[in-house]
């Protein structure tokens, strides 16, 4: 499973030219799903998600999480986060997860997220997106499981 987690001062996510999903300050999480993904694996990643401390404090150092600031999520799917592009020059997404796990996955993540921040958007899975952020800092992290549950 990997998250692309960027924080944000505003952001929104249309379908069909219509805003499905919007939040002000927060995280934008694109999260990609993998065959071998589990819940176990999930609920690690939305424990680090949760908890990662990259809002500033009153001094200037990020110390602070999400909840601490109030921040809101805006989560998208995006399977072209597993893409290979090792060979040639069109990438291969074989390693993406199946589209009945990645979708089961990804409202997964959507449902515990939302037991612990008031205000989670989401995208619609398997749709063509737009989306529209302002990422603060610009302040950009990625979690991956491989590095971070296995």
């Amino acid at each position: 499973m990997k998250f692309v987690v960027q924080r944000v001062s505003k952001a929104s996510v249309s379908v069909d030219q219509k805003v499905v999903g919007e939040i002000d300050k927060g995280f934008m999480v694109l999260v990609s799903v993998c065959n071998s993904d589990t819940y176990e694996i999930a609920d690690k990643m939305i424990n680090k998600l949760l908890n990662l401390r990259i809002f500033e404090d009153s001094e200037g150092k990020t110390n602070l999480n999400l909840k601490s600031v109030n921040g809101d999520l805006l989560i998208i799917s995006q399977f072209t986060l597993y893409a290979d592009c090792r060979k040639g020059n069109r990438p291969s997404f074989v390693n993406a997860g199946n589209p009945d796990l990645a979708k089961t996955l990804y409202e997964y993540v959507i449902s515990e997220c939302s037991k612990h921040v008031s205000n989670v958007a989401q995208g619609v899975f398997g749709a063509h997106m737009d989306v529209l952020l302002i990422n603060h800092g610009p302040f950009t992290i990625l979690l991956d499981s491989d590095e971070i549950c296995r």
